[in-house]
């Protein structure tokens, strides 16, 4: 299974790769702190995915600890996102929504590629692959609330607020991620003190 495993990481990091340099450029042309965030996100993921690869033949104390540094890593896009949103605040114009909507709905299919590929693994190797797991499905749901935003946008209420209120969504799903993938992590690190 370690094989099989191997090759769908290295893949959902290339995607993730691929794609952080689609959503961000297209983040910085229209302004979107919702964008923003789930660029960076993408930029972790295609990390994550590439520790992951390192770690699989690591002990099970290794890959825990390896597991905490990864908790923290999650919290690094909704740092992110808080900065942005800060400076939006200040500027507060809306995104252009078409490219904001199309955006998102590429990513989805990106995330969805990954979470599919991710989901028969997510209990394999403990805390590390259900990091990747959680990513991938989060990201989806939040490309399916950006595509929301960029609709409301467009056809109910000109404003920020929106692509500002999700990207701030994001960054406390992020946050949420890292809390149970720090959890996972410890529980498998007192499992591999005991097991010694």
């Amino acid at each position: 299974m370690t094989g099989t495993l191997n090759k769908a990481v290295r893949m959902v990091a290339i995607l993730n790769l691929a794609y952080f340099g689609i959503e961000f450029a297209v983040a910085v042309w229209i302004g979107s702190v919702s964008l923003f965030a789930d660029s960076i996100d993408f930029l972790e993921d295609a990390s994550v995915n590439l520790l992951i690869m390192v770690a699989l033949g690591w002990t099970v104390r290794n890959r825990a600890r390896l597991g905490m540094a990864l908790a923290g890593i999650l919290l690094i896009p909704a740092l992110a996102t808080l900065w942005t949103a800060w400076e939006k605040f200040n500027i507060p114009i809306p995104p252009a929504p078409v490219p904001l909507t199309l955006t998102a709905a590429g990513a989805i299919l990106v995330n969805l590629s990954c979470a599919l590929m991710l989901a028969r693994y997510r209990d394999h190797s403990g805390s590390l692959t259900r990091a990747a797991f959680l990513s991938a499905r989060n990201d989806v749901l939040a490309n399916v609330a950006i595509i929301a935003a960029g609709l409301v946008t467009a056809f109910v209420w000109n404003s920020a607020w929106p692509d500002i209120v999700i990207g701030l969504a994001i960054a406390v799903m992020n946050a949420d991620a890292a809390r149970e993938v720090f959890t996972a992590a410890r529980r498998e690190f007192a499992e591999g003190q005991i097991s010694n």
